[in-house]
């Protein structure tokens, strides 16, 4: 979704990742923790993930004052077998507990050609694509998933159960940037019902229903005891079933649907789990998996595609990298705020 126009301020990307990083420390994160959250944000702010940018910053900080998630938590890596990682994130942010074993995965998935990092106990609250496109970058393959709360209607269901569930891909492509998608389970991201509903815009139809189960186009009506729906009717709703079993039966995780926060207000963070696969395409046969990439690419171009996913964010990152990253005059200032 584009910002609204306002009277804005342009920052760098080191200056916003700095200014988001004291509001972390300041609120209860450790250095390390506030330093990976604090990129994570900024980045999604860089390449126009509005939905999980600077957005997300009041959600991060009334989780922590509700005491609903540990911001000094330090993961607990578990090296278990030649492919296979497990991190217990101790109630912290499940970020903080990717980069405390990453070094590991990547040796992994390069010994043994593939290797599974399984995030348990996790707090998720941001853009799943940050997670995978660095390990495209050294080429590598990479597919996340990730469950978050209660949200989602089954399809052919009456009641929600699923949370929005998104899947995260990316691989290395010659000559041009990583193939890189991000895209949630469900017909909409529910940062972007959040931010339609802060605007007073509308929806698409088909988005979700109503607290009676009814069809809404209102994205108010949808967070006040509505729910969302799957995309694509019954494929998706597989999809975000596979999910909650990846994300949460595989990894020790909790499902969608059975964690609760009722006794900490102002929680917003999931408490659930996390996997990421990775793989190293060096190993396989054939020619190239990078060159391989870069041809399919060609191929969708030449039958008409004008742009392929992740394009957005690659033109948006080009722009914040010349021009800064632009933020409404009062926004920045209730970040500086916030900073103290």
């Amino acid at each position: 979704m584009s910002q609204p126009v306002t009277s804005t301020q342009s920052l760098s990307l080191a200056e916003l990742t700095a200014l988001l990083q004291k509001i972390f420390e300041r609120h209860g994160t450790s250095q390390a923790v506030a330093q990976v959250l604090a990129d994570n944000c900024a980045r999604a702010q860089r390449d126009g993930s509005y939905s999980h940018g600077v957005f997300r910053i009041p959600g991060y900080l009334s989780s922590l004052a509700s005491s609903w998630v540990d911001g000094q938590a330090v993961p607990v890596v578990e090296d278990v077998a030649s492919g296979f990682i497990r991190v217990d994130a101790a109630g912290g942010f499940a970020q903080p507990a990717l980069a405390a074993a990453r070094q590991l995965l990547v040796e992994k998935a390069r010994s043994a050609g593939i290797a599974v990092l399984a995030i348990r106990n996790s707090h998720h609250f941001a853009a799943l694509w940050p997670d995978v496109e660095p390990f495209a970058e050294e080429g590598l393959v990479a597919l996340s998933v990730v469950n978050s709360m209660t949200c989602v209607v089954p399809h052919g269901a009456q009641k929600p159960l699923f949370g929005t569930n998104p899947i995260a891909f990316a691989a290395p492509r010659a000559e041009g940037h990583p193939i890189v998608f991000d895209l949630a389970t469900s017909a909409i991201a529910h940062g972007d019902v959040q931010i339609a509903a802060r605007k007073g815009h509308q929806l698409p139809a088909g988005m979700g229903v109503d607290k009676q189960g009814e069809p809404t186009e209102d994205p108010k009506a949808i967070l006040d005891g509505g729910a969302l729906l799957p995309f694509g009717g019954h494929k998706g709703s597989a999809l975000s079933m596979m999910v909650e079993l990846l994300a949460a039966a595989l990894t020790g995780g909790n499902f969608s649907f059975e964690f609760d926060w009722s006794k900490h207000p102002g929680a917003q963070t999931p408490w659930t789990g996390q996997l990421l696969i990775v793989i190293d395409p060096s190993k396989s046969g054939g020619n190239s998996f990078a060159q391989r990439s870069a041809e399919l690419v060609r191929q969708m171009h030449a039958v008409g595609l004008e742009r392929m996913p992740g394009d957005r964010r690659f033109i948006e990152r080009a722009k914040s990298l010349s021009e800064g990253i632009p933020l409404g005059a009062e926004e920045l200032a209730k970040l500086r705020e916030l900073a103290g």
